[in-house]
């Protein structure tokens, strides 16, 4: 298993790290524009592997897509990130020509790779890779609704005051503040649904909550986090790496699931060798519905602003 991650700042070295610690993937590659940047990330990662336990090599290169070459996972997380009060979609314009030339660049080199899109705003660049390599919609997939699930079980777990390995919960939607649709009637602490537990204040403001996760830490750091999509990252890639058959929320190219066409949303997908396995339709209830799909109409609103062509 060989392993590409594009962009080596904050959250493309949390990737990186993190593909290296659960040591499923027999090399990384990281790339980067910066002279030397990803080549300092590597070498200072490779130097914790005998701290860490793992095997796998990390390189890093300078723009050197032929390094990348025969890559079964491609991670793309490069574009500048968030800065307090931006929202995801005021990226698009210099992200979008930075994903397009990335994804592109890829494929010349790994024709069978599979891309995951990290960056922002996540679902427009998913699409935009979509369409622009051709890719089949199996192969590409966005990130954000498994950082988003995350987020929702760290809240879920604050507001129940338990582990959150005892929490159940998935976000589906667009990975945007007003986007989100945590399922919090879906939501369960070992099976049981919480609203056993928690009362529909409490309920809403776990769910406002899990919206503004990303705006919320961004408002904090000065920028985008990382850790936790770092770590949302390295779960996809060895769920595929492993042939798992894991679900996961991700955005996926819908053509007519749900009711949706022609965008990439978040909405439970099954990863396995193959990448989308399966796009799993679950029951949503009406009010769940009504909100995926006001949803969809705002990521549609967010594509409109692309220019590309399949």
């Amino acid at each position: 298993m060989k392993v590409t991650v594009v962009g080596a700042g904050a959250v493309g070295a949390s990737c990186a790290e993190y593909i290296a610690i659960k040591d499923f993937a027999d090399e990384i590659v990281v790339v980067d524009i910066k002279e030397g940047f990803a080549e300092g990330k590597a070498m200072d990662l490779m130097q914790t592997a005998s701290l860490n336990g793992f095997d796998s090599t990390i390189t890093g290169v300078t723009n050197d897509y032929a390094a990348t070459a025969g890559s079964d996972v491609a991670v793309i997380t490069s574009g500048i990130p968030r800065k307090p009060g931006m929202t995801r979609e005021e990226l698009i314009t210099t992200n979008a020509n930075i994903v397009e030339t990335v994804a592109k660049n890829l494929i010349a080199n790994s024709p069978d790779v599979i891309i995951i899109v990290v960056s922002n705003p996540m679902d427009t660049m998913t699409y935009l890779a979509a369409k622009a390599t051709g890719l089949p919609k199996n192969r590409i997939i966005g990130m954000g609704g498994a950082l988003d699930s995350a987020r929702f079980k760290y809240r879920l777990a604050e507001a129940l005051g338990c582990p959150q390995s005892d929490v159940s919960g998935m976000v589906i939607g667009g990975h945007s503040d007003v986007g989100m649709v945590p399922l919090i009637e879906k939501a369960t602490r070992n099976s049981v649904p919480v609203s056993e537990f928690l009362t529909e204040e409490q309920k809403s403001s776990i769910v406002e909550a899990t919206k503004v996760g990303g705006a919320t830490l961004t408002k904090l750091l000065g920028t985008s986090a990382w850790y936790a999509p770092g770590a949302a990252v390295s779960e996809l890639v060895k769920a595929i790496a492993l042939d798992s058959k894991k679900m996961f929320p991700c955005s996926a190219l819908l053509e007519g699931e749900y009711g949706l066409s022609d965008l990439c949303i978040g909405v439970p997908v099954v990863l396995g060798k193959n990448g989308i396995e399966k796009i799993v339709e679950i029951e949503l209830s009406e009010d769940e519905k009504a909100k995926l799909h006001t949803s969809a109409e705002g990521v549609k609103k967010t594509n409109g602003l692309l220019d590309v062509k399949a």
